[in-house]
């Protein structure tokens, strides 16, 4: 074996070794890979070989998009067939939520360049004659869909891989990972050592074991998937007979399962309700090629609910039935890219669809690895999207549950309930009195939005249709139905409107202690913020700037508000949904020489936003602190009491409002709370959530990560030239984004009024038309209650960002006028803000 080499690949799956084909095709030949058995032996020979398409997350509708179109051209670059049946297939829908989701996910399909059809029951049934399309009300089709042989793809991947120079160890045990004094990793396995840049891990099943060898606690367990092949029907064998073409794939979202002919009969794979994690602790040492036993019980509504959409099925014997173990995380998708906390340390890993995702995988982590960057937007697969909260229990629960809503309707205001309720501010209590309506982010709960007091929904309100799949609601124990998903406005839809109108009127507090908070300090920390983020750096104490990572290419990787709070400190605030992203890359881009520090702060302050036009008047009820525009303008900091508690007060919001920021230690978060409150009675203070938050910063045009900030838009695309300094020396990514910028941008962030809306606003993803002609996406989108349009955020060509320009945006299946209107539609000039 081989005692060096630049990169090593450990697991010998699809995935292992497509991200080795994809290293070695960038002109990485001195790579490895070792499989401990045989290649496919773990989860990749039992695979069903599906390619769907279909995905919500842009990041997984790339990568899939990226195979289906790879794995055709394998056979003329290897001479190895990798049994690609390009069938098409079809996705039933039997409700008008359904078909709502559908519409929604043609918007992301067509701006990634995804063709996709909507068929009526009839065409369905010309392709599917065997399907009883009785309350079928439409589908879609992907007609470049089909499915795979597993096995047959890995060796052609592995043979184009060794063509290109790679090496591949069959039985080859990797039993320790260390990183040597130097950053190099040392690897030894059962038959030697070998030294290594760079450790890929696509070990499947074997995750979280390979993750213990350098003390990463890797967010995936695997979940029991079963499938059922059934004996020789004779309507397909005569269709074979007659010379026609296979049915295709067939999905029956609303009975959460797949169909597809197999070997002239029927395979059947249902996702269902109480399949359990499994392998939890790791697969044992000679694992290979493993099934568990069947467990058709669990199946038993799936297989009534297929035999009465394809009666064939229920008229022919069972041949065999699978049983295997399925990589999952805890929401389905994939984790794909660095290690936090270890340098040239890559997951590929928890891949539910891993034979579809392969492909895509391994291109876009090759790239990562080889450049430095993907070049694709890569965070709804980053594997720091998870934080240390992921634990054991917390992975059993939330990866059975993604895996029994593999066929749910993905409605945008789902809030999924597993695994909830385990991360909790001080004042979650109090906030759960005043009505909230809680969501999750990186495990917290935060309230979305406030119902009145003894308000609940009716059985009648919910309307749910009489399919398995049915779900259109959270269950909270104990608590009444308050709300109602759906792509369109919902019951809560006023609720909100109502939060947004008083925090306008009058005055709100909002809990946003998720925020992701850091401290940065050290006689280098001034020098070091300075070089590294596009805006100055606070020089003087007290003031805030807004500022940006780019990432080496000159796109937009994170986003931080800087507080100077000491000489040399500084205070930094980000998305808490982002939080081991944004930090992982602060700490591995500080200098070792002790000049900078890092704290992470976290769970250690609290933030409670107070905003409105009588913001002023309640804070200066609990302070004796100055609050005048003179002596705390908008856009600075000060150490300020409330009350007895000493807190860090800052002058912005994401509202658009007059209103400040409290940063405060984490356990004085109820008395701070309880006398604002108290404060704020006079002039009806009331709680506002997530939603309305956000639809307020929609009125002002203000951007998200990874929505209008991506690593796929230069800083300047996404309009954020005043927060980019060129008068200081230089900062990170600088150079590559006047490239860019000289090269011609492609894209430009505008703000679109949306006509003739009347119950389903714009959410993202939409696409923007001219004609015929798609130029543009929408990548935010919603009602503006304080200015009384329907809005969305958009990227286009620059050609046409021509004020007053008009365009078509696709919602729901539907067009709509849409009008190119200035930026920040409220107040665009900032006088609440600064009032």
């Amino acid at each position: 074996m081989k005692s060096t080499a630049r990169a090593v690949v450990i697991g010998g799956g699809v995935v292992g070794v497509s991200t080795l084909y994809h290293l070695a095709k960038l002109g990485w030949t001195d790579v490895v890979l070792l499989e401990r058995k045989e290649l496919t032996s773990g989860s990749t020979w039992h695979a069903a070989g599906l390619l769907p398409l279909f995905n919500l997350s842009y990041s997984v509708g790339k990568l899939h998009q990226y195979s289906v179109g790879l794995y055709p051209s394998l056979e003329a670059e290897t001479e190895l067939n990798v049994g690609f049946s390009q069938v098409t297939n079809i996705r039933l829908a039997t409700t008008q939520d359904r078909m709502d989701e559908y519409h929604y996910y043609a918007g992301v399909a067509r701006t990634i360049g995804v063709d996709v059809n909507f068929l009526t029951p009839d065409q369905v049934k010309d392709i599917w004659p065997l399907c009883n399309t009785e309350g079928v009300v439409g589908a879609i089709q992907h007609p470049e869909d089909g499915y795979i042989q597993p096995a047959d793809l890995t060796q052609a991947l592995a043979k184009g891989a060794r063509q290109r120079g790679a090496t591949i160890y069959r039985n080859t045990t990797v039993t320790a990972i260390t990183q040597q004094p130097n950053g190099e990793w040392l690897i030894s396995t059962d038959q030697g050592d070998i030294t290594c840049e760079h450790v890929i891990s696509c070990s499947g099943n074997f995750a979280r074991q390979t993750g213990a060898m350098v003390g990463l606690d890797i967010p995936v367990i695997p979940v029991e998937h079963q499938y059922i092949v059934t004996e020789q029907h004779p309507a397909i064998m005569e269709r074979k007979k007659q010379g026609l073409p296979e049915m295709g794939v067939l999905r029956e979202s609303d009975a959460s399962y797949y169909m597809r002919e197999e070997a002239g009969g029927l395979l059947l794979g249902p996702y269902e309700v109480g399949a359990p994690a499994c392998y939890v602790d790791g697969p044992a040492a000679n694992s290979e090629y493993e099934l568990f036993p069947d467990a058709l019980e669990r199946l038993e509504p799936y297989i009534m609910a297929a035999m009465e959409r394809v009666p064939a099925f229920g008229e022919v014997g069972i041949k065999k039935v699978y049983n295997g173990a399925i990589a999952y995380t805890p929401d389905g998708s994939p984790i794909v890219g660095p290690a936090w906390g270890l340098k040239n340390f890559w997951l590929n890993e928890g891949h539910s669809f891993g034979v579809t995702a392969a492909g895509g995988a391994g291109w876009q982590l090759a790239h990562w690895i080889v450049d430095g960057e993907p070049t694709i937007d890569m965070m709804g697969v980053d594997p720091r999207r998870f934080g240390d909260y992921a634990g054991r229990g917390y992975l059993i629960e939330k990866n059975e549950e993604a895996y029994a809503k593999v066929f749910t309707v993905h409605y945008p205001d789902e809030e999924r309930e597993a695994g909830r309720a385990l991360r909790r501010t001080p004042c979650y209590d109090r906030m759960k009195a005043l009505g909230a309506v809680f969501g999750s982010v990186y495990g917290w709960e935060r309230p979305n939005w406030f119902a009145p007091q003894g308000y609940a929904l009716t059985e009648a309100d919910l309307n749910k249709p009489d399919v398995l799949l049915n779900d259109n609601h959270p269950v909270v124990q104990g608590e009444p139905i308050r709300e109602k998903w759906s792509f369109r406005r919902s019951n809560y839809f006023e609720h909100v409107g109502n939060e947004c109108r008083h925090v306008h009127e009058k005055v709100g507090i909002q809990d946003m202690s998720a925020f992701a908070k850091c401290e940065i300090s050290g006689p280098g920390a001034e020098a070091w913020l300075d070089q590294l983020l596009t805006n100055a750096v606070p020089k003087k104490l007290g003031r805030v700037s807004l500022s940006y990572l780019l990432t080496s290419k000159g796109g937009v990787r994170s986003e931080f508000t800087v507080y100077k709070m000491g000489p040399q400190r500084y205070y930094l605030v980000s998305a808490g949904a982002y939080e081991r992203h944004d930090h992982d890359y602060l700490k591995k881009a500080m200098p070792r020489d002790g000049s900078v520090s890092f704290e992470r702060l976290t769970t250690a302050m609290g933030v409670l936003v107070l905003a409105g036009p009588r913001a002023r008047d309640v804070l200066k009820k609990v302070t004796d602190a100055n609050l005048s525009n003179e002596a705390f303008p908008w856009l600075t900091g000060q150490k300020i009491s409330i009350g007895l508690a000493q807190v860090d007060a800052l002058r912005v919001n994401f509202i658009g409002e007059l209103g400040w920021e409290i940063h405060h230690p984490i356990e004085m978060q109820n008395y701070i709370f309880d006398l604002l409150m108290e404060a704020g009675a006079e002039f009806d203070i009331k709680p506002f959530g997530i939603r309305a938050m956000t639809l307020m910063a929609l009125e002002k045009s203000y951007k998200l990560i990874p929505r209008e900030l991506s690593v796929e838009y230069a800083a300047y695309e996404s309009g954020l030239d005043r927060f980019i300094s060129l008068k200081k020396p230089g900062f990170f990514g600088k150079d590559a984004l006047l490239a860019w910028k000289e090269k011609g941008l492609a894209n430009t962030l505008v703000t679109m009024e949306v006509h003739g809306v009347t119950d389903a606003d714009a959410r993202g993803s939409e696409a923007i038309y001219q004609g015929d002609e798609i130029v543009g996406r929408a990548t935010s989108g919603g009602y503006g209650w304080r200015v009384g349009k329907s809005l969305a955020l958009a990227m286009i060509r620059p050609d046409l960002a021509v004020p007053g320009a008009e365009f078509e945006i696709a919602i729901l299946g539907k067009r709509h006028k849409a009008t190119l209107i200035p930026d920040s539609p409220f107040d665009p000039e900032n006088l609440a803000l600064r009032s």
